[in-house]
C-alpha cells in the first residue's frame, strides 16, 4: 500500500489552472508544450498516442519531464488502463519521475488502489520517496460519475480527479454541441463529490478549436466552483489561466466587502448590507478565499485576467 506525503496530495497543486493533454509520441508538441503557459502539462499515453507509437512516447519521457520542469511546470502523466498497456507504460515513465500519474477509464476505487500498489513498487525500484507520486484518476463513464467520492478517497495519493467530456458523454448516449450543456449535471455532480473528498476537480477539456469558445467554457465551470481546467489545446492556456485568476477589481470588491463585514462584526452586528447584499458569514469567507488564491497565485508568479464574454 502507499504511504501518505506529509503534504495532502492535492495541496501540492491546488495553484494548478490548466491542465494541458500533450501527445506523447510527437517531439513538436512535447517542445510547444514546454513554451506555453499551462501549469501542469501531462503526457499523453492514451487517446493521443498510437498503440503502435507508444513505446516511442515512453522513451521520449525521462526528456520531456526534464524539460517540462525546467521550463517551471508541473509534470504529469497519463498512462493507458493497466489491464492494457497501462503496467508497461508505468514501468518505463516512472524513472523520469512524474509528478502525478494520471488513470483513464477508471470503474471504480479498485481501480485507484491497483495504480497505487503498482506506483509504490515503481518507487521503490526507482529510488523515489515513497508516497511522492500523486494520481489523478479519470472519471469518463455514468458507473465511474457516480462512484466519484470513493474513487477519491481510494488513496491518500489521489491529488484530484478529472472529468472527460468525449468518453462521459458518449457513455450518457448525449449530443456534443460547443455550449457543453449536455454534461452541466455531470460536472455540478462530480464538483461536488470532489469537493466533500477534499480533492482538486479538474474540469473537462473544451475540444472546440475557438478561442471565445474555449474562454467562455472556462468561465462556466468557474461559475460552478471549477478552479482548474483540463485542456486539449495549448493555445487555450492563456485564456483558462486568466478566467481562474481573480482579477484585480474582484481582488478590490473582496477587500471591501471583507472590511464591511468585519467593521459591522466590530459593532456587534450579525451582518453588512453592501450594494444591496445582505453580506453573512459564508459570504465573507468566500471573499477571504478568494484573496487568500490571488496572493497565492501572485506569490508564485500567476496572475492576470481578461474581461469577462
Amino acid at each position: 500500500m502507499t504511504v501518505a506525503a506529509t503534504t495532502s496530495a492535492s495541496d501540492r497543486f491546488r495553484l494548478c489552472r490548466s491542465w494541458l493533454f500533450v501527445e506523447g509520441a510527437s517531439e513538436a508538441a512535447i517542445a510547444e508544450a514546454a513554451a506555453c503557459p499551462a501549469d501542469l502539462l501531462i503526457h499523453e499515453l492514451e487517446d493521443f498516442t498510437p498503440p503502435a507509437r507508444r513505446p516511442e512516447a515512453r522513451a521520449l519521457a525521462p526528456a520531456a519531464y526534464e524539460r517540462w520542469r525546467a521550463a517551471g511546470k508541473r509534470v504529469a502523466v497519463r498512462v493507458n488502463p493497466l489491464d492494457g498497456d497501462g503496467m508497461a507504460d508505468l514501468k518505463a515513465v516512472m524513472g523520469g519521475r512524474p509528478e502525478i500519474v494520471a488513470l483513464p477509464k477508471v470503474s471504480g476505487p479498485e481501480d485507484v488502489i491497483r495504480l497505487a500498489d503498482a506506483v509504490a513498487a515503481l518507487e521503490a525500484a526507482y529510488d523515489i520517496p515513497p508516497g511522492s507520486t500523486a494520481l489523478l484518476p479519470n472519471i469518463e463513464s455514468a458507473r465511474a460519475l457516480r462512484l466519484t467520492f470513493e474513487i477519491a478517497t481510494a488513496s491518500p495519493r489521489v491529488a484530484g480527479c478529472l472529468m472527460a467530456s468525449e468518453d462521459l458523454a458518449a457513455d450518457l448516449g448525449a449530443e456534443r454541441g460547443p455550449d457543453a450543456a449536455e454534461l452541466d449535471h455531470a460536472r455540478g455532480r462530480f464538483l461536488v463529490d470532489c469537493v466533500a473528498a477534499c480533492v482538486i476537480a479538474v474540469d473537462c477539456p473544451y475540444t472546440w478549436r475557438d478561442a471565445a469558445g474555449a474562454e467562455a467554457d472556462a468561465y462556466r465551470a468557474r461559475r460552478l466552483g471549477y478552479a482548474a481546467k483540463s485542456l486539449v489545446d495549448p493555445a487555450h492556456a492563456a485564456a483558462v489561466n486568466a478566467v481562474l485568476t481573480p482579477a484585480r477589481h474582484e481582488v478590490a470588491e473582496a477587500e471591501r466587502l471583507v472590511a464591511a463585514f468585519e467593521a459591522a462584526r466590530a459593532r456587534g452586528e450579525a451582518r453588512v448590507m453592501l450594494d444591496g447584499i445582505e453580506v453573512e458569514l459564508p459570504r465573507y469567507g468566500n471573499a477571504k478565499r478568494l484573496l487568500a488564491r490571488a496572493a497565492a497565485l501572485a506569490s508564485a508568479g500567476q496572475s492576470g485576467h481578461t474581461p469577462p464574454p
